[in-house]
This record gives structure tokens, sequence and C-alpha cells, in this order.
């Protein structure tokens, strides 16, 4: 079932949803498994898969240097696929600009409708860590927006090199990024709701917030959105903080904002125990609010952990 059809037949109620991200290559499935169990009786809905782009790593051959790519989280579409029917939930596998040829996605697409998952999430993705700006991959696209476009070509049955006439073609409900303290490289709010208007227009059905801690933010941003012509549900992305490092590290990745409440109440933490205490407690104050606005999905960015965010949903649902 697609997102928006989860949000109307809930007919007002907010609803529960998390992320995860795939294990590591190497790794074993059943520690994420571990993670999802104790959050399934909270009934999500849906539950977002991320997907890692390539990185480049050096290997020693012959006393030199090669330079190779790589992907240390691979298995996105695998582990929806796996998650579907393991908990008989939908799946919302991330598909990325960076890392990925129009073909390339093309086939992602395609096997995730051969698998019956209903729903995408198109990001563009971040810039390679040696590179000072995003730059798309060769045959790739540079805009989630053209991301948007594509997949929706596909639901009309419209090929990179094909138009094929079927009777089962692909209906993918296609979810977007938007950004209450705008993107990183926006050069104003106002310019990046204009990127997310055109992205609802190339045929986005929802939007999923990047983390924020400060609701006021987020209404604010719904309005602005609501005034610039966007009409499809906003979801509000949650994420508990964790460790004493969050305080630096979280402004600096994402340039978003953290409220004097909640640095002076990290700051007065011992351990890292006692911080984690703090981001449930904060979170689920945030939630609460959040879910006496009416909002339609309260989305949980758990980062490979569950402790936490049962913690909030057993206060919430």
């Amino acid at each position: 079932m697609k997102v928006t059809e989860h949000i109307k037949q809930a007919k007002g109620k907010t609803l529960f949803s998390f992320e995860i991200i795939p294990p590591q290559k190497g790794s074993n499935i059943k520690e994420l498994y571990n993670n999802i169990d104790p959050l399934m009786e909270f009934k999500p809905p849906f539950i977002d898969v991320t997907t890692s782009r390539e990185q480049h790593v050096y290997i020693e051959k012959d006393g030199l240097l090669d330079r190779k790519i790589t992907r240390m989280r691979p298995g996105t579409v695998g582990i929806c696929a796996s998650l579907k029917y393991k908990y008989n939930v939908d799946t919302v596998p991330h598909v990325l600009c960076g890392g990925f040829s129009r073909e390339e996605t093309e086939y992602l697409l395609v096997d995730c409708h051969y698998l019956g998952i209903d729903n995408v999430m198109a990001l563009r993705g971040d810039a390679m860590s040696h590179q000072k700006y995003f730059e798309p991959s060769k045959g790739g696209h540079q805009y989630a927006s053209e991301l948007v476009e594509q997949i929706q070509n596909l639901n009309k049955g419209k090929y990179l090199h094909d138009v094929i006439e079927a009777s089962d073609k692909a209906d993918f409900c296609i979810g977007v990024a938007g950004y209450p303290e705008k993107h990183i490289e926006a050069p104003s709010l106002q310019s990046d709701l204009k990127r997310l208007k055109h992205k609802v227009d190339c045929g986005a059905d929802y939007v999923v917030t990047q983390m924020f801690f400060d609701n006021k933010k987020y209404f604010e941003f719904v309005e602005a959105a609501k005034q610039a012509g966007i009409t499809v549900p906003i979801i509000p992305g949650i994420k508990p903080i964790a460790t004493k490092k969050h305080l630096q590290l979280l402004p600096q990745v994402f340039k978003i904002d953290l409220p004097e409440d909640l640095i002076d109440a990290v700051e007065d933490c011992k351990d890292n125990k006692a911080v984690r205490q703090v981001g449930v407690e904060w979170a689920i104050n945030q939630s609460k609010e959040l879910q006496n606005a009416g909002v339609p999905v309260l989305h949980y960015y758990s980062m490979g952990k569950s402790d936490n965010i049962k913690a909030i949903a057993e206060r919430l649902f």
C-alpha cells in the first residue's frame, strides 16, 4: 500500500514509522532484525531503508595504491523485500541520484516493482568526501526533481529506451526530502521551498523533513510550504539526541540549530547514558506537541538502534 493511502486510511490519526540503515558489508542481518523486532508492536505501516552511495577506497597492489569504488552498506532493495515479507509491512527504499546512472536507477525500480514495493524515497544524495560540491555520476541525475520525473515516467510505462504497453505498470508513491531550516546548499529558505515545489510538481506525493529539534520551525515550514502551493503531506522527521558529540556533529553535518534548553540539558549530563535519556524525553515532548497538532506521521531516524525509539513510542502509540 502507498504511504499516502496509509495516511488517508488513518483518518487523522498520527501514524508511527521509522528509518533504518542497512548493515555494513560482511555483517549479519540478524542484528537488524533484533533492532526492528521491539518496534513492530507499535504497528508501523511502513519502514524506510536508506541507501549508501559509493565510496573510494585504496587497495595496495604491487606496492602501489590502487583506487577502487565500493559500497559499505549495499542491499537496500534486498532488505526492503526481506522486511516486507518477514513483518508484512510496507517498505520504502531510498533511491539516490549520487552514485547511480539513469540505467542503474531503472533496474533498481524494476526490481522494486517485481517485489511489490509500492513506495520509494527520491533523494539527490550528498557529495562524495573528496568533492566540495555534489557532482552527478556519469549518466546520472543532477537533481532529485529529475529522479522524480524518471520514476513518474516509469509509472506511465515510459522506460529510458522504450515505451512498454503493459497491464501491470509500476505505480510508485514518491517521497522527497524537505528542510525546515533549509538545505545546506540553498541560498535562502524561500529558494529551497521553490525547489521543493518543483519536486512536487514533477510528481512527488509526500515530503519527509530533515531532523529538527524545535517544533516551531516545523510549523513555520509547513505554513510556508502551503503558501508556496505545496499541498502534499509533510511528515516530520525526529531524531532523539544520543551522545554529547551530537551537540557539535548534528549542526556541523546538517546545518541545524539546537534549542538552548536542550544544549544546557545535554551539557549537564555526566555520561552518554544520561544524554540518551535527555534525548528520549525531548523527543517525547516534541512528538506529543506534533501529535496534538495532527501531523500525519511521526517518522523517527533510528540509525541502527531501537531502544530509545521504543521508549518514545511506548509513551505515544
